[in-house]
């Protein structure tokens, strides 16, 4: 049991879902060229569950080790940032059997996991004594939904770039046109898009009302204007307005894809951005 923990817990053996998530990447990509091949499409499914079965693992190894929910620093939420994407992306081909969401998904995944195996050194990958002010039950509620929420709104920000992308694209239009599902995929995608941010952003909701109870009981106050805060606040309000603008001024298609992709840029500023400014109340276990 010792020996598969310490295995578990090794940053090396994050290696292998690199390795599962490169193949995957590119076996989702030839899916979308060739859907008629099934064994391609179960070839991705079980990268995608795999990939999602170690990553929890890896997980639940260190919270059991270390005796705390495992994101107190940035390599974790990193690996469960990464869980959550594959979570939602399993969750969401039981109901939809495209391929795209998977797509654009495993590029985003791939990249944040070589980013924490491969370029945060060593000591930041290994679990630590939590701070005090990180010594407390709301660790779990409030950083678990602000990931929950980074997930969903980056795949939804995803979705309105896709959008644009297609849109914009002579070579996605000459070949759309041709096979007459051009307007039928863009209404898809923008409905897709929609549907995920709208489940976001509650998760960010909550996430920030749980971390503003939390600031007031570790430091007496619930805001600071800490630079994490107010890039929580900014993607807050980026979000809203999307939301806004499509419940009440009706923007859908364009208008709304280019909010929603404004929003994929501010939702990486707030998670990982500020952080290298090592300032802040935020910045303990990150990259100061």
């Amino acid at each position: 049991m010792t020996l598969w923990l310490t295995l578990l817990t090794n940053p090396s053996f994050a290696n292998s879902i690199y390795l599962i998530l490169f193949e995957t990447m590119f076996c989702y990509w030839i899916a979308i060229k060739y859907p008629k091949l099934k064994i391609l499409k179960n070839l991705c499914w079980v990268g995608a569950l795999l990939s999602n079965i170690l990553l929890f693992l890896i997980l639940a190894s260190r919270w059991f080790i270390s005796g705390y929910f495992p994101l107190s620093n940035l390599y974790e939420s990193l690996l469960f940032l990464d869980w959550c994407l594959l979570f939602i992306l399993l969750i969401i081909e039981r109901k939809n059997k495209t391929k795209l969401i998977g797509a654009i998904i495993l590029p985003v995944a791939l990249l944040i996991i070589s980013f924490a195996n491969l370029i945060l050194p060593s000591p930041m990958q290994s679990a630590t004594p939590l701070v005090p002010a990180l010594q407390s039950n709301w660790l779990m509620m409030h950083v678990s939904m602000m990931m929950l929420s980074y997930s969903t709104l980056i795949l939804g920000s995803l979705l309105s770039i896709l959008f644009l992308v297609i849109t914009n694209a002579p070579k996605f239009n000459l070949l759309l046109t041709k096979k007459n599902i051009k307007a039928q995929l863009l209404e898809n995608i923008d409905n897709w898009s929609y549907r995920t941010i709208g489940l976001g952003f509650p998760f960010l909701t909550i996430g920030i009302i749980a971390g503003a109870v939390w600031a007031n009981e570790a430091w007496g106050s619930y805001w600071s204007w800490d630079p994490k805060e107010t890039w929580a606040l900014i993607t807050w309000l980026v979000f809203a307005a999307y939301i806004h603008a499509r419940l009440t001024q009706g923007w859908i298609g364009k208008k709304a894809a280019i909010l929603g992709s404004l929003g994929f840029f501010v939702v990486w500023i707030c998670y990982l951005g500020v952080n290298f400014l090592g300032q802040g109340l935020h910045s303990y276990g990150f990259l100061s």
